[in-house]
């Protein structure tokens, strides 16, 4: 059974903001995951501010996450002129 909270969890978790860019695809898809970065990124300095992390595992996990963002913009032609 579903907790009717679990969407305020969600939510508050991991929250997502509008896009109010120019509507294609890609923009939308990096723009969700330039959110999940974001959010990553948050929780990754917060543990290693709380001593959870050590400064190198945070620098990697940081340096990770990183890697991955810029790969979706690669992949999504991201900031790439298209001339039709």
């Amino acid at each position: 059974m579903t907790d009717p909270n679990s969407q305020d969890k969600n939510n508050f978790l991991y929250p997502r903001s509008r896009y109010y860019g120019k509507f294609q695809p890609e923009n939308l898809v990096f723009n969700a995951n330039l959110q999940e970065f974001t959010q990553k990124i948050s929780y990754i300095t917060c543990l290693e501010t709380a001593g959870k992390l050590s400064q190198e595992e945070a620098y990697q996990q940081i340096r990770a996450v990183w890697k991955k963002l810029k790969h979706s913009k690669k992949e999504l032609a991201i900031g790439v002129n298209k001339e039709i």
